[in-house]
């Protein structure tokens, strides 16, 4: 609100989105939410390194930082790289990764939703032969949009995994930077989103698990882009 003249050097560090059995009350994914805002910069980080690197330069950033974590990422182990393990270990906020190479089609996630992109791609390598890319975002804003009009470049098809709700999110704002941007002309099918349902969570365990993205709704989602399979 000052025009950048007044530093603001703050992070705020909260869960996000659903954990296990919190039902509608605690399972809001404010990915798209903080997105919006103007001035406020947002990460939502997958891996340790993720982690060590984007807080660091959260912390040391002049501007407000929001910091979202997944709840059930806390269990998960990750290797470090000797590069990681340095003290003076920074990640860039608004650079994303390319956590697996792949020719055939690019899956653009962030957060927890990764586990289920890698053992997707990994499913239809052995299944149909199909190479994916799987671009781990780690900043929703700044967003990285050079990163993912490359590898769309690269593959020519794009799907995008969130566990937010279908309308005015993540996978919505990629959609439309490819539609403005050089990639569009180089697709040769329909950007694919995987979301969670428009339902408010549900608590039961077994309602719960179909409300928001797995392996198997990726692979799904990857065979319709592709056209390996008919969409139901």
């Amino acid at each position: 609100m000052s025009g950048g003249k007044q530093p603001c050097n703050i992070t705020f560090r909260g869960p996000n989105g659903a954990a296990a059995g919190v039902a509608a009350q605690h399972s809001q994914d404010y990915s798209g939410w903080y997105g919006s805002i103007p001035g406020l910069k947002v990460v939502s980080p997958f891996s340790s390194e993720d982690y060590k690197g984007l807080l660091k330069a959260a912390v040391r950033d002049p501007n407000p930082v929001i910091f979202l974590e997944n709840e059930l990422l806390y269990g998960e182990s990750f290797p470090m790289s000797e590069e990681a393990m340095s003290s003076d270990f920074v990640l860039p906020i608004g650079q994303a990764k390319i956590e697996l190479e792949g020719t055939d089609l690019t899956v653009i996630s962030h957060s927890r939703n990764l586990l289920f992109c890698l053992e997707a791609a990994k499913i239809v390598k052995e299944k149909y032969g199909v190479s994916v890319e799987v671009l781990n975002l780690r900043s929703i804003k700044p967003l990285d949009v050079p990163a993912i009009v490359k590898s769309v470049k690269k593959t020519n098809h794009c799907m995008t995994v969130e566990a937010g709700f279908p309308a005015f999110g993540v996978g919505s704002e990629i959609c439309a930077q490819i539609m403005e941007s050089e990639a569009f002309d180089y697709l040769d099918a329909p950007v694919e989103r995987v979301t969670g349902c428009e339902v408010p969570t549900p608590y039961a365990k077994e309602l719960e698990d179909f409300a928001f993205p797995d392996t198997p709704t990726v692979v799904r989602g990857i065979e319709t882009v592709l056209g390996l399979t008919e969409k139901k």
